[in-house]
């Protein structure tokens, strides 16, 4: 049996079992680490190696362990061979002494064992060389160490690796065959969904990116996550990433995954959970002194690794949580790690396109053999500019100033720097309303580092009891990081207040980084019911030449959905006016054609204002609220499939939990009414983003507000029609879906709509 592994790998799960070190990279970072190599290797003389691949094979048993990684530095000195193995950090070079971090000296052990057995050599020089990446100072260690000695650290590593390799390679064998022999869960394909599937495998086998307009009810999930799922039992990718905007997508995906299980598939999956969400804790503070389940984390997690991945295949929430609790781990950490070993991951964007939150050991490498799917990728334009864009305010630098005055003289002069720098721009600025800055303010830049600097010197005290500083230093790096990256799809706005200011640097176009953080990744597939317009989502979620392209039509009839628009103006002006005649709508709706019905609206205000003359009429309905969770989402959506004879009407949100990923098959759900063309608010980004696309010749005002607004219109209109057999009522309110602009985005299958006058 042969298992490939890293040195990085090796040597980090080795420390994790506690015998090499348990305070693996303690207080250091990694956030210049790539410029600190650079430099310290931009001094190496011309016959010195610069990440020198190196590889061996590790005899354990029956099991083979391929190790492969890069030395940073293979020197030659007065005839002797030095591996050098280079180290950042934030802290003080005096606080770190040769025997500091012995896993450092583990990691560049075994890349001296390979390099020796390669070279017949029977000694080696190993040196542990350290840049402070603030000062640039630099301190080695090094030591002389017998052949014998370098193998007997590398079979270490190896032994104690050894259990898990031969757990995987057993798990991978059985994935592979069950692959094989897996067949389509249905007994048959839907209308469209053959020739989704077949797009899928082929843009995986030709390493590509698919960007598929597939109307709702097609199946979606099984047709993207089927033929993914075959490509790994053909060895085209190792690894899916099912990626969503909302919890309902990804049960979805786990049901569809349970589904295949139950059928005999042999597959891994977790589920990642925002860290606030799955915390145990009622304050998320991850140091060992607020949370037992952090302190000593590293002593346990192999256990808990091991365990759950013999006994578990869909790892859900509460599946993580069960074995979280067995093994005293933080889940969310837990979680983490079994992302990076298991076949697939089902989680939120950000773990892709974010990166302040990616998975930071995923590296290319296996990024090349992974496989992307993004499930509603017509969310994923406005997610990208969340993502894309940083703000500073000055009220953090205020309070800290305050706390450190007299505890840390330099992190209380960085912190005054900042605040001060924000009572200038509040000078210049004052505080009647919103303001632009052409150009990143060049002490800014200056100010940001050097709070940095001291922040970082600070927190690896662990004096941070609150977390604010934490907080902020991550607010700094991020605008610092962004930066870098900022150019004319960007904007740098601000406004002050009495009490605060703010300036932010907001990502107008996404589409750049987008493409770029997708780059790495074996293939990707961009998939929604509502890619439409489909140019304008190709642009924003950034395509490039020679991508696939498919668009679907519906797989259900015309006469399985009666449209109607009634012409009535839900402009801001006209609402007040309005709720009266759209009461009368919904109730003539429900008395002449009984059953359930979903009515969306474009904000709770509105909403709200509506309810309110429903309730005044006697009626009942269910409305959505701001914030619910998963439990009252259950309870609200509960409500359609229980046995009652009184129809049920729920009041809900455009582009809200309730509009996308929500399954009310049959008889749950006759009719959906939709108030207005769902355009965002006016807001003072939303006509920023409007600006900006004026400026190079396309429709800003469609940029901004039409073409998300029609989206949130027909993903709420998908609610209806879910399966063969369902039929309905689908109700317009809002002139405008009679101008041709707005009449062109309806699905082809509305187009036969009815004026409304009475029903």
């Amino acid at each position: 049996m042969e298992y490939k592994i890293s040195v990085r790998v090796l040597v980090e799960y080795a420390h994790r079992s506690g015998s090499i070190d348990t305070q693996f990279m303690a207080g250091t970072s990694m956030t210049e680490g790539t410029l600190a190599h650079q430099e310290i290797q931009k001094n190496y003389h011309d016959q010195d190696g610069r990440e020198v691949y190196l590889h061996t094979t590790l005899p354990i048993g029956e099991l083979n362990l391929k190790v492969e990684g890069r030395a940073d530095g293979v020197l030659l000195r007065d005839g002797q061979i030095i591996i050098d193995e280079i180290k950042s950090t934030s802290g003080s070079l005096a606080l770190i002494e040769e025997t500091t971090f012995p896993v450092h000296w583990a990691q560049a052990k075994i890349y001296a064992y390979m390099y020796a057995k390669e070279n017949n050599l029977k000694e080696m020089t190993v040196q542990l060389t350290y840049m402070q990446v603030h000062t640039r100072e630099i301190r080695r260690f090094a030591r002389r160490l017998s052949f014998k000695e370098l193998e007997a650290a590398a079979l270490h590593a190896a032994h104690l690796f050894a259990p898990y390799a031969e757990s995987r390679l057993g798990h991978m064998e059985k994935r592979d065959i069950s692959i094989q022999a897996a067949s389509f869960p249905f007994k048959g394909y839907r209308a469209g969904q053959k020739k989704l599937a077949g797009a899928v495998y082929k843009t995986i086998l030709d390493k590509n990116t698919l960007f598929a307009s597939a109307p709702t009810g097609i199946g979606k999930t099984i047709s993207t996550l089927f033929p993914a799922i075959k490509s790994i039992g053909e060895g085209l990718a190792d690894k899916i990433f099912f990626l969503t905007a909302k919890t309902m997508t990804r049960q979805a995906a786990e049901k569809t995954l349970e589904r295949l299980e139950a059928r005999g598939l042999h597959f891994q999956c977790v589920t990642l959970t925002a860290k606030d969400k799955i915390c145990f804790k009622d304050e998320t503070i991850c140091t060992k002194e607020h949370c037992e389940f952090a302190n000593g984390y590293y002593d346990r997690i192999n256990g808990a690794v091991l365990d759950i991945l013999s006994c578990e295949g869909i790892m859900d929430r509460d599946t993580i949580e069960q074995y979280a609790v067995k093994h005293r781990v933080c889940p969310f950490e837990f979680s983490l790690d079994l992302a990076y070993v298991s076949d697939a991951v089902i989680c939120d964007y950000n773990y892709v396109f974010d990166r302040r939150t990616g998975l930071r050991r995923f590296k290319d490498n296996h990024r090349k053999r992974t496989v992307l799917l993004v499930d509603e990728a017509h969310n994923l334009v406005d997610r990208g500019r969340e993502m894309y864009s940083s703000l500073l305010s000055k009220a953090p630098f205020l309070e800290i100033r305050r706390r450190y005055k007299n505890q840390n003289e330099d992190l209380y002069a960085q912190a005054k720097a900042f605040n001060e720098f924000f009572i200038q721009l509040r000078k210049q600025y004052g505080v009647k309303g919103p303001f632009i800055l052409e150009e990143l303010p060049e002490d800014l830049h200056a100010i940001a580092e050097s709070f940095v600097r001291a922040a970082e010197e600070e927190l690896a005290l662990s004096r941070d009891s609150s977390g604010l500083l934490l907080e902020t230093y991550f607010c700094v790096q991020d605008w610092l990081q962004l930066g870098k990256l900022a150019d004319h799809r960007f904007i740098i706005h601000g406004e002050a207040s009495k009490g605060d200011i703010y300036l932010k640097l907001f990502c107008l176009d996404p589409s750049r980084l987008l493409q770029k953080a997708g780059k790495a990744y074996l293939a990707k597939i961009f998939f929604s019911a509502t890619l439409e317009p489909f140019d304008y989502f190709k642009e924003m979620l950034g395509s490039e030449e020679g991508d696939y392209l498919l668009r679907l039509p519906s797989p259900f009839a015309a006469e399985q959905s009666d449209v109607y628009i009634q012409p009535l103006s839900t402009r801001f002006p006209d609402r007040e006016k309005s709720a009266i005649p759209i009461v009368g709508t919904i109730e003539s709706l429900v008395k002449s054609r009984p059953g359930n019905y979903l009515v969306f609206f474009p904000s709770y205000q509105y909403m709200n204002m509506v309810a309110e003359e429903w309730r005044t009429q006697g009626m009942e309905a269910i409305v959505q609220v701001s914030g619910m969770d998963e439990k009252e989402r259950e309870a609200y959506l509960g409500t359609f499939s229980s046995q009652t004879d009184a129809p049920v009407v729920g009041f809900a949100v455009l582009g809200g939990i309730f509009s996308e990923g929500v399954d009310l098959k049959g008889d749950m759900l006759k009719g959906v009414v939709i108030v207005g063309t769902g355009l965002p608010q006016l807001s003072y980004e939303r006509n920023l983003i409007k600006r900006h696309y004026d400026s190079i010749g396309k429709n800003g005002y469609d940029y901004a507000y039409v073409f998300p607004g029609m989206c949130k219109v027909l993903q709420a209109g998908g609610r209806l029609i879910r399966g063969e057999n369902d039929s309905g009522t689908i109700v317009l309110i809002d002139d405008r879906f009679l101008q041709g602009k707005y009449r062109r985005m309806l699905p082809l299958e509305w187009n036969d709509f009815h004026l409304l006058k009475k029903l």
